[in-house]
């Protein structure tokens, strides 16, 4: 069976003492296990300082975004190039980007792009609005998003990228997707990447969820055929929460 994996997005929380803390505490809680792995993604601030404390037997670092090019004359941003000695993976697309800055599908791509060509594993994020739920377009949407989104992509680019099902409406707004929702999300996933790219290459993709993941839902979204990890936001902020997530997601893989 394929690992799973849980990355915790910190989002803009945490200087760099506060980081070094949390991480301080995760460490005392969460155990190395064969079958789950675990990556933060941090703020840019704090990435450097804390791959220097890291326990790289538990835990990976993830970058919460990345600009497209590789260098220039662009103050402000951070390239993939300029990631590639710090983290594994860096998410991209996630809906806070798309929604609060406006970012477009094809800058996604782009983005996308970038990370491969640095080494890196992008984690894609694709997912609804409670507008486009309420309407019927779910489907429609992640079959946009996709076809966008992974423009630049191979077949072959697929074993190194993961897609992560979030959607909009259960984001930090206390309402959960209820398992049936997710699952119906994810074979859609599943088959527009089936479709485009070959059941081959869909074979080989990971798909996670994230959306309001609490150590009491967890069990529940590992039950779904296709899910192969979360990405958890606010739950991850809390040593003792996301440390339960972690071992119930390694013990339902024992059960």
């Amino acid at each position: 069976m394929r690992k799973k994996l849980v990355i915790g997005n910190w989002k803009m929380y945490f200087n760099t003492s506060q980081s070094s803390h949390l991480l301080h505490r995760l460490q005392e809680r969460i155990e190395a296990h064969n079958d789950v792995e675990v990556a933060l993604a941090a703020s840019f601030l704090v990435l450097q300082p804390l791959s220097l404390q890291i326990d790289r037997r538990k835990f990976k670092l993830a970058a919460q975004n990345c600009y497209w090019q590789d260098e220039g004359a662009f103050t402000g941003e951070i390239s993939a190039t300029m990631l590639h000695d710090l983290v594994e993976y860096v998410i991209v697309g996630h809906s806070e980007r798309r929604h609060v800055f406006n970012e477009t599908d094809d800058e996604i791509a782009k983005k996308v792009s970038a990370v491969l060509r640095n080494g890196m594993t992008p984690v894609l994020c694709v997912g609804e609005t409670a507008g486009e739920r309420k309407d019927g377009e779910t489907k429609q949407v992640l079959h946009d998003q996709l076809m966008v989104d992974l423009k630049n992509v191979t077949a072959e680019d697929l074993s190194d990228l993961i897609i992560a099902y979030e959607p909009v409406w259960a984001i930090g707004t206390g309402s959960y997707a209820k398992p049936h929702q997710v699952e119906e999300a994810v074979k859609t996933i599943r088959l527009n990447v089936s479709e485009s790219f070959g059941a081959d290459a869909e074979s080989g993709l990971r798909v996670l969820y994230g959306g309001s993941v609490e150590p009491d839902t967890t069990r529940g979204y590992f039950t779904i055929n296709g899910v192969d990890g979360l990405l958890v936001g606010g739950a991850s902020l809390n040593y003792d929460q996301f440390s339960r997530i972690v071992s119930a997601v390694h013990e339902t893989m024992n059960e």
